[in-house]
């Protein structure tokens, strides 16, 4: 039915642009593609998980403290390893973030072996009906949490001194030093807040689908395409990008079948590349 393909789309499209907003967020301000995005939202998701089995947590509960967590985790990387190199050539900083996703996914690897895990909440498959298609309870809980997290970063950069500082940097990295603003830690709360939204996407990724330590490359991946669909320059890039990549892959894999999610991603990735290089909403910059 394609009611129910284009409901599914657009709740996977939801945690999809919550995903890429982190991402876009630190590319964007400090020129950096974070390849280890994925790898904080594996720890994101592993947090929750932990939680929930260690002390009967639920992961709706959990998710400000894994983002807390992952916020001061990501401070900490920036402040002291990226931001060593953060005015070098962007191919220095993709192989430095390369390095910390090795680091990351192996000592989970180590820790927490290669085992799927799942959260598996009571209320899971509650569901409800809605022109005649049926939407879990769960799975709009995480949608609407994604779009919260998102208006709550929307305003943040719009109305708070940091995210006033953040804007300045990221348009004109001079005269925001000119005007007192200071770029390291500018460039460390930027780091740390695009880290702690990959965690919210992971404690919300851990409630829908199965998690593993080898997650995150994959991820990294679709929060890239997301980025790119969207675009750069604009905070609503990641939202539009999300949800059009959502309903294409629930639109694809109800044709073609779930082997081609992947290559469906890919392939409209190739697309707005050619056709609009700039993504659909981003910035002549």
């Amino acid at each position: 039915m394609l009611t129910q393909v284009i409901i599914n789309g657009l709740l996977k499209g939801g945690l999809y642009a919550l995903m890429a907003m982190g991402m876009s967020m630190i590319w964007g301000v400090m020129n950096i593609i974070n390849i280890a995005h994925g790898s904080f939202i594996m720890l994101g998701a592993y947090i929750t998980y932990w939680l929930f089995v260690g002390f009967g947590m639920d992961p709706f509960v959990s998710l400000p403290l894994s983002m807390a967590v992952i916020f001061l985790l990501g401070w900490l990387i920036q402040k002291y390893l990226i931001n060593l190199v953060v005015q070098a050539d962007i191919f220095i900083t993709l192989l430095l973030t390369f390095g910390i996703e090795l680091l990351i996914n192996n000592l989970a690897l180590v820790f927490w072996t290669a085992d799927v895990r799942k959260v598996q909440v009571g209320y899971g498959a509650a569901n409800f009906q809605f022109l005649g298609a049926t939407v879990p309870y769960v799975r709009l809980a995480a949608f609407i949490m994604a779009l919260l997290i998102s208006a709550i970063l929307f305003q943040l950069m719009n109305r708070s001194r940091v995210g006033r500082a953040i804007r300045a940097t990221s348009q004109e990295l001079d005269a925001a030093k000119l005007s007192g603003v200071r770029v390291g830690n500018i460039y460390a709360s930027t780091f740390a807040i695009g880290t702690s939204l990959a965690a919210a996407a992971g404690t919300l990724w851990a409630i829908l689908f199965p998690i593993s330590p080898t997650m995150g490359g994959i991820l990294t991946l679709k929060s890239f395409v997301v980025t790119i669909i969207g675009g750069l320059g604009t905070m609503l890039g990641p939202l539009v990008g999300g949800l059009i990549l959502g309903i294409a892959e629930a639109l694809g894999t109800n044709w073609f079948g779930s082997t081609y999610e992947n290559l469906i991603s890919f392939v409209i990735f190739l697309v707005v590349l050619i056709f609009m290089p700039r993504g659909i909403l981003g910035s002549r910059r």
